[in-house]
């Protein structure tokens, strides 16, 4: 939900109808400032649309909208279970939002999006109203990246209140890095792809049994991500126990693939997952494994190093601040009540 519109006037003239339907499940409504349909999959041309809707917001706002979830199902032919609503006005696609129905506990997840040149219009508003319909009587939770006054006014004109805050924080690479130190009889090796696939999905649902989003990654999540370009197994480091994953640090690069001329950023490393057997705290293999990875990317050339941490991780955010790391940014989540059924 990061990119979008303050609650404004409905744009002038009537809705006209979007282009031909764009995949399974297709539903739609004129209720408001624009035509809303919403699907399950969608078809390769609509999501190509999405992604440059997202491309345009990223450039506006400094922070991408959606999640590395949503943008991978985006790019690979979506969650059938999830929810797609694409958001048009006058047959250009306005806004778009995805609603994950995955977590049974919880309740379903949102993010939306709306294109710089269509805010001011509702139609924020709309989209957030159609994400609550499809939730039914479940509560619904909505992401904000970059946590802009805009979404949060937005939150709260829709009855939502804030309810959770992923912190990103940074350091630089060319500061001092500690030696890791690594407790006796454990060993690093890095990842072998169509080997270690199904070894470590364990492990990580072991290391983020309390997390509600990473450890309920299963092996077509990993399976996605070794698709994409960044990609790397020599970024990507196991420490083994008895010939056993007992912990892992996967590292990310973001911005090295090619990017329109006056669109460039400077190539930034990822400290993407850093997990830990629970059988193995305690022994300073976290730290470790953080520092290993932190050498590699300085070693790829990179001066700047990122990580996503809970607010309310203290030990984590520890952990990092003594590595060096401050907090840079924050995502912000919102949450709306469910929905009483029956009378009353």
């Amino acid at each position: 939900m990061p990119a979008v519109d303050a609650p404004g006037p409905a744009e002038p003239g009537p809705a006209e109808p979007g282009p031909a339907e764009p995949g399974a499940g297709f539903a739609a409504a004129s209720a408001g400032p624009g035509l809303l349909s919403v699907h399950g999959q969608i078809s390769e041309s609509a999501a190509a649309a999405v992604l440059a809707l997202v491309s345009a917001a990223s450039e506006e706002d400094g922070v991408g909208p959606l999640s590395e979830h949503v943008m991978l199902h985006l790019r690979y032919g979506g969650d059938p279970r999830a929810r797609n609503l694409l958001l048009y006005s006058h047959r250009e696609l306005a806004g778009y939002a995805h609603l994950d129905p995955t977590d049974p506990v919880a309740g379903p997840s949102g993010e939306m999006v709306i294109h710089p040149a269509y805010r001011r219009h509702g139609m924020g508003l709309e989209l957030t109203r159609a994400l609550v319909a499809e939730a039914g009587h479940l509560p619904l939770r909505l992401w904000a990246h970059g946590d802009l006054p805009a979404a949060t006014r937005l939150a709260t004109a829709a009855g939502f209140d804030r309810v959770r805050a992923l912190w990103q924080m940074r350091r630089s690479l060319q500061a001092r890095i500690g030696r890791p130190q690594v407790a006796d009889g454990i060993t690093v090796r890095t990842f072998d792809v169509g080997r270690d696939e199904d070894q470590w999905v364990e492990v990580n649902s072991k290391a983020f049994s309390r997390h509600p989003e990473q450890g309920a990654w299963t092996r077509a999540d990993l399976d996605m991500r070794e698709r994409e370009p960044w990609f790397d197994p020599d970024g990507f480091f196991l420490a083994e126990r008895g010939g056993k994953i007992v912990g892992f640090h996967w590292t990310k690069i973001h911005g090295q693939e090619p990017r329109p001329p006056g669109h460039g950023h400077e190539p930034i490393g990822e400290v993407y997952v850093v997990g830990v057997d629970p059988a193995e705290r305690g022994t300073g293999l976290g730290r470790a494994l953080t520092l290993i990875g932190l050498r590699y990317l300085r070693s790829r050339g990179l001066f700047q190093v990122m990580l996503y941490v809970d607010e309310t991780n203290t030990a984590a955010i520890g952990l990092y601040e003594s590595l060096g790391f401050t907090h840079w940014d924050t995502d912000v989540m919102f949450s709306r009540r469910a929905v009483p059924t029956g009378r009353g």
